[in-house]
């Protein structure tokens, strides 16, 4: 086929386009994704907590998400008086925005030779060879690019907490700001180990290791884990959702927020979780590798078959990752702030900074094929360590009560004043015998 327009299009050329076809179809892609990740975790937590879940609209609800955006869009978009009004309609936007700009630098599958096609539409350099990489943006700093963009979501939280001229936005606002700088900390370090194991900050060389060796997740466990929990901090998704803690903050930092900028909020959240899943699975579960443990795996250069077949292990392990972080907020209660401030400063960042100095010694001697002895050996250390360390008085203890069943309140003889050491009666108004307590 002859181009009409003469064209010759170098191999650099096509890839960029190449880049930008697939950062068009991936906002797309994970666009859509996101509103039924919404639908997901609504059907996950009915199903934990024995209920239906969504199914009126659609067949078996696979509607809802669409009505969902309807009547967000239909709901009245309602401002307080007092706020800054030029921070209050940015914020919504400093938290998408750099949830969609991370993505870019995740390879969805390995490289096909389109030479052929380029050359059946006349726009090929002869003897060139088009040989594109599958991925938005391959540049040498991807791993750096995605901390970067990531760390920019705070400011949103942070404006739209300040803009609401509503302390308890506010009070929301500032614990998100001291939560994500926190867990970003252990999080760079851990993403430090893989990044010295590795020697490379290109999330594409990443998998393409992992392909000839063993995933990550096999050789640095522990990384893994100290990885995947700042996940789940900087997403401010449970047990680290503190910044919209409905029992202190109310609704917290997005709280005087409705309509669109709302949605927009609950979007950035679900972004930031399915980009996070899909980084956690490139950078410790071996992109689209099959095989975690031998170098016997799927090749990285093939045709459109294996491509698509690459994409597909991909996007499964991406979904299994979302899948994993829904499950774990229906699971685990929520940290009070002073345990949440406690879990980083005073454990995971020593436990991440033993393991890094622990990788430098792996690598200094040349054993990097027995890290996960490091990672068991940095365990066995923090649990033989923690009985002799400093034990904090909590700061809230459980009061013993009078009439309680579980804990009840006693002296030397069993009973408090004459009184049954246990309730006596399920009843609101309790026995006559256990004296004057509240009856609510």
């Amino acid at each position: 086929m002859a181009s009409g327009l003469n064209l010759q299009l170098s191999p650099e050329i096509v890839q960029l386009l190449v880049n930008v076809g697939i950062i068009v179809a991936m906002v797309h892609v994970i666009l859509i994704g996101c509103a039924y990740a919404i639908l997901l975790e609504r059907k996950l937590s009915a199903w934990m907590q024995d209920r239906i879940g969504p199914n009126r609209v659609g067949p078996q609800g696979l509607l809802q998400p669409i009505a969902d955006g309807i009547k967000f869009m239909l709901k009245e978009d309602f401002n307080p008086t007092g706020v800054d009004k030029a921070l209050f309609f940015l914020a919504p936007g400093f938290i998408v925005a750099p949830a969609i700009m991370g993505f870019a630098i995740i390879p969805w599958a390995g490289r096909i030779d389109i030479t052929q096609a380029v050359t059946w539409l006349g726009v090929g350099v002869a003897g060139a060879n088009y040989t594109v990489k599958l991925i938005g943006a391959d540049i040498n700093i991807g791993v750096v690019y995605l901390l970067a963009t990531s760390a920019i979501g705070v400011y949103g939280v942070s404006l739209g907490g300040w803009a609401s001229n509503n302390k308890w936005s506010f009070l929301g606002g500032l614990r998100a700001s001291a939560q994500m700088i926190s867990y970003e900390i252990p999080m760079g370090l851990a993403l430090l180990c893989v990044v010295l194991a590795a020697g490379t900050f290109s999330p594409y060389e990443i998998v393409e290791q992992q392909l000839r060796g063993q995933w990550n997740l096999v050789q640095q466990p522990l990384a893994a884990v100290i990885f995947y929990t700042c996940l789940l901090a900087e997403a401010n998704r449970a047990p680290f959702d503190l910044a919209e803690a409905d029992s202190e903050l109310i609704g917290g930092f997005h709280t005087e927020y409705s309509s669109m900028k709302f949605a927009l909020f609950f979007l950035g959240e679900y972004f930031h979780i399915v980009t996070g899943s899909a980084f956690f699975a490139v950078i410790f579960l071996g992109g689209w590798s099959i095989n975690p443990f031998t170098g016997a795996d799927l090749p990285v250069e093939g045709g459109l078959i294996l491509m698509l077949a690459q994409f597909a292990i991909m996007m499964t392990k991406v979904a299994l990752m979302v899948a994993l972080t829904m499950a774990i907020r229906w699971t685990l209660p929520r940290f009070r702030f002073d345990q949440l401030m406690r879990l980083s400063w005073e454990g995971m960042i020593p436990v991440s900074l033993m393991l890094l100095l622990t990788v430098t010694f792996f690598i200094y001697f040349d054993v990097t094929g027995y890290l996960w002895v490091g990672s068991i050996g940095v365990a066995t250390l923090v649990y033989l360590v923690k009985p002799i360390m400093a034990v904090h008085v909590e700061a809230n203890q459980r009061i013993r009560m009078i009439g309680s069943r579980f804990s009840p309140m006693v002296d030397d003889a069993g009973t408090l004043a004459n009184r049954p050491s246990v309730a006596l009666d399920d009843r609101a108004i309790p026995d006559p015998r256990q004296g004057m307590i509240s009856s609510h």
